[in-house]
């Protein structure tokens, strides 16, 4: 058993991770899921009240609110796979979750890049509303999720993947992490 957590602020790649998780038949658990669920239990539109609604579940809940409803859906995974990817922890709480659910069979992979290349593939993507247009800027993101408790959950990365280069590249790092283990990018490779 394999549990890989991915942290990293918006437009980083864990996306993308998880697209070569897919790729690879690898489930992936998306946080964001539970978010997006909530909004619509809450009768709000998840694409403009994602923010707003994971903070709310936080305040209400606590700071591992999302974690805990998540652990289910992953245990469920786990039953038919032998490795799991978990999309998207924003604190230092949830990792703490997930560390203590999973022992040494979890591993936090911090996906960093700076933030213009980040802004760059947000707005290719057409993600980054601007605040001008009612939407939440790509620092306003950032401030938010760094006030989850992102930066300390990134420090405590097992390893981190530097996403700055090809997203060809980028794949071949994650495929690499996901088929050969931790191990294999510690080398160099990351």
């Amino acid at each position: 058993m394999t549990v890989i957590g991915t942290v990293g602020l918006p437009g980083s790649g864990k996306s993308e991770a998880a697209t070569v998780a897919a790729e690879l038949d690898i489930p992936v658990v998306t946080m964001g899921d539970v978010i997006r669920e909530e909004c619509r239990d809450r009768g709000l539109d998840p694409a403009t009240h994602h923010g707003e609604v994971a903070q709310a579940l936080r305040e209400e809940n606590g700071p591992g609110a999302i974690a805990e409803r998540s652990l289910p859906v992953i245990e469920d995974a786990l039953e038919d796979a032998d490795t799991v990817v978990v999309d998207g922890i924003r604190s230092d709480t949830e990792v703490d979750i997930f560390a203590e659910a999973f022992g040494d069979a979890f591993t936090l992979v911090s996906i960093e890049a700076p933030f213009e290349a980040r802004a760059q593939r947000l707005d290719l993507r057409g993600r980054d509303a601007s605040a001008e247009e009612g939407g939440e800027s790509l620092a306003d993101r950032d401030e938010r999720e760094l006030g989850f408790g992102m930066g300390a959950a990134m420090e405590q990365a097992d390893l981190t993947i530097e996403n700055t280069g090809t997203l060809a590249a980028f794949h071949d790092r994650v495929r690499t992490l996901l088929t050969e283990g931790p191990e294999a990018l510690v080398d160099g490779a990351s």
